[in-house]
């Protein structure tokens, strides 16, 4: 789900319950990662700040439900191989995503498509910093991200900060100028 500023473990963590696409909100309530003890596993979110509630785009919310009705599909094509997990995103047969698995194919696709290498955390990144550039307040892309402490939010894309603080004593100064 583009354009939602998920990790990668909270998007692969997604149950449909966990989606209210009548009012078209995500509950982000915990995050998908291996550990050494468990392997593969639920945990609850990074911070407690990590968990939320998201507005989601309506395009969204529309390929969401495209989704849920080919993985229909896919679980009536199944048939008893099917391993019900409830999560959003699945294999062919219904399985938790390894998070390894999503880095690779993603990995793959961005070489198919002639795009440079860059990690899936790294999406984040465009989310907020296109947000900022429409004037979206910092504590609103905090919420949305997940981030414990605006001070993280304001860190990471204070250089995009700047440059809006430029163009805007730029606006500034030709409104002064103006007979």
């Amino acid at each position: 789900m583009p354009h939602t500023g998920l990790r990668k473990g909270e998007l692969l963590s997604l149950h449909w319950e966990d989606l209210d696409l009548g009012t078209d909100t995500a509950a982000i309530r915990r995050t998908l990662q291996r550990t050494s003890t468990d392997g593969l596993t639920t945990l609850p979110t990074k911070t407690r700040a990590s968990e939320r509630r998201i507005a989601l785009p309506t395009r969204r919310v529309q390929s969401l439900k495209l989704h849920r009705e080919r993985q229909q599909r896919e679980r009536e094509a199944a048939g008893a191989a099917w391993q019900h997990s409830g999560h959003v995103f699945t294999t062919l047969q219904g399985k938790t995503i390894d998070p390894t698995n999503l880095t690779r194919a993603f990995t793959t696709l961005l070489r198919k498509v002639g795009l440079r290498r860059i990690r899936f955390h790294g999406l984040r990144y465009p989310t907020a910093t296109l947000l900022l550039e429409q004037g979206v307040d910092l504590v609103l892309i905090k919420e949305l991200l997940g981030h414990a402490h605006i001070g993280v939010t304001a860190t990471v894309y204070a250089h995009v900060r700047l440059r809006l603080q430029r163009d805007a004593m730029t606006a500034l100064g030709d409104a002064l100028n103006r007979p």
